[in-house]
């Protein structure tokens, strides 16, 4: 067996690469925590028999390829609550109870994915965005293994054939299948474009300083006409920017109530959100993640659940955070 310094040395700087290929088929951080650690594991049992006949890259991918297809075959599609059912334009309509019981697709933080030349982070970026992550769902999971390979990835198609295991012909028909399913779920390249990073830092600040002030009046400035809000585990989401303040104004909206710190998330610019608990103390709330588009907000996806901020927060599960 080799030692952990040999394997790990060869091995690990795949890594972050690893998680955001699990996390684009899986749909979900911490089960591709999980799956990157197992892959890690059996390929150090199994590198004593690595011959090198492919790639040590290829063989990872191999082995991940292989252990996420198999937790898939016992999990169903992650959704938002967009990809579930019609949004609402009235912002008095009765909002379904929380529920638990969907699995939903999570955010994933970008600092996971670790960086490289400014060309290949863009693209990185674009690849881990909610709504090409949500589109990969609605694909079997072999087709978004064999896209992300292909298109995301650019490995060659024998390469392909090789990880799964399969022929050059089965992939190449998967990959037709996948980019035609996809081309009807996802959006297109040019509405996923930040603004440039002037208007961007202005928009984010203005927004931080309206959500946390409780200012509607300034964050009707902000959103767009048609900006759309989501927030799982909750299946009721609104379109429109009368039905998104009025919801926000009437039910979310409070004084000092909120702390948001900036992040990053799936390429986009994110907050982890922390709620007043009262004595100065804030407690993980959740992940907030917008779309940008243009010089407004597109998109509000809030996921409203605490378990997710360890994972752009790594201590905050060990620690109370207070207020500055």
């Amino acid at each position: 067996m080799p030692s952990n310094a040999d394997f790990t040395a060869l091995a690990e700087p795949f890594r972050p690469e690893l998680l955001a290929y699990c996390y684009r088929i899986l749909g979900s951080i911490h089960d591709a925590e999980d799956l990157v650690q197992e892959t890690y594991l059996r390929a150090w049992r199994g590198f004593d028999g690595f011959e090198g006949r492919s790639s040590l890259r290829r063989w990872l991918y191999r082995i991940a390829t292989m252990a996420c297809l198999t937790a898939l075959e016992t999990r169903k599609r992650r959704p938002l609550p967009s990809g579930l059912g019609a949004p609402s334009d009235d912002h008095r309509v009765e909002v379904a109870p929380r529920e638990p019981t969907v699995a939903w697709l999570q955010p994933a933080p970008d600092a996971r994915f670790g960086a490289g030349d400014p060309a290949s982070v863009v693209a990185a970026r674009t690849s881990v965005r909610l709504a090409f992550i949500a589109a990969l769902q609605y694909l079997s999971a072999r087709q978004r293994a064999v896209l992300t390979l292909r298109d995301v990835l650019g490995f060659r198609t024998a390469e392909v054939a090789e990880v799964l295991d399969t022929t050059i012909a089965a992939v190449d028909s998967a990959l037709r299948r996948a980019r035609a399913r996809l081309a009807e779920a996802a959006p297109v390249a040019d509405e996923l474009a930040d603004p440039d990073e002037g208007i961007r830092r202005g928009l984010l600040d203005d927004y931080v300083d309206a959500f946390t002030r409780a200012d509607a009046a300034a964050l009707v400035k902000l959103l767009r006409a048609d900006v759309e809000l989501e927030m799982p585990p909750t299946p009721t989401w609104f379109t429109g920017r009368p039905a998104v303040l009025g919801f926000l104004s009437a039910r979310v909206l409070r004084p000092d109530l909120w702390r948001m710190t900036p992040t990053r998330a799936n390429g986009q610019p994110a907050f982890v959100v922390e709620r007043h608990a009262g004595d100065g103390r804030y407690e993980p709330y959740g992940i907030q993640v917008l779309t940008l588009r243009g010089d407004r907000i597109a998109r509000i996806t809030a996921f409203n659940d605490p378990t997710l901020v360890p994972a752009f927060v790594p201590d905050q599960s060990t620690r109370t955070l207070r207020a500055r």
